[in-house]
């Protein structure tokens, strides 16, 4: 379904996104005014701000709100979408051929944890950390949500995911992620990632990991 196609792609935001910025003894924060927007970005060069940005993007709260066009359009050189189609697209007529553009009128919701996409850079390498302290995302406790909503009326439909990083010792087999001992934690939703549960509207429930529901479940 299309609310569940697009929502594996939502995940690539995550290693898309850069900042740039210069170490100190204690890291560099949002708050220092030094993290700035990657190079392509439509805001490149400009800080990162505390609180939302003009996408919906909170780097500081771990959260974004907003069209899901708005979630990569920035990173694509575009100007956020503010609803107007028509307006957008006389001053950014390339937009229409994004591949996002179809889903502009999709409001998301993704909320994610430290070990997923840090408001820091402690590591010195000039961008948010990334499952800090470990060498991948493998059990490094790191998780997301999504929340996906669209149409109106008897068209309205919702889709809600809550996705984590697999354990260690987790293997794949066939698409599908594994506990060492057997028990199935979820279909692969990026690389070392796995959906643990979905939900939607209508349907209800639609998986529940055996291993276990709870984003706490998957951490160290």
């Amino acid at each position: 379904m299309k609310r569940i196609t697009i929502v594996l792609s939502i995940l690539c935001w995550v290693f898309l996104f850069g900042v740039l910025g210069t170490k100190n003894k204690d890291g560099v924060s949002i708050q220092d005014g030094i993290l700035k927007y990657s190079e392509g970005h439509y805001l490149e060069g400009q800080p990162l701000v505390v609180g939302y940005d003009p996408y919906g993007y909170n780097y500081q709260g771990h959260r974004f709100d907003g069209s899901y066009v708005n979630a990569f359009l920035g990173l694509s050189g575009f100007p956020p979408y503010e609803g107007d189609d028509e307006a957008y697209l006389a001053e950014n007529p390339a937009a229409e051929n994004h591949w996002t553009w179809p889903y502009r009128h999709t409001q998301l919701t993704i909320k994610w944890n430290d070990a997923w996409l840090s408001n820091k850079d402690r590591d010195g390498d000039g961008e948010l950390d990334r499952h800090f302290g470990y060498e991948s995302y493998v059990g490094s406790g790191a998780w997301a949500t999504n929340h996906m909503s669209g149409g109106a009326g008897k068209e309205r439909w919702t889709y809600f995911a809550e996705i984590v990083a697999v354990v260690e010792g987790a293997e794949c087999v066939a698409d599908t992620w594994y506990r060492a001992d057997g028990t199935e934690i979820g279909p692969v939703m990026w690389g070392d990632f796995a959906a643990i549960t979905e939900v939607e509207r209508g349907a209800g429930i639609t998986r529940v990991s055996q291993a276990g529901q709870g984003l706490s479940k998957y951490t160290p």
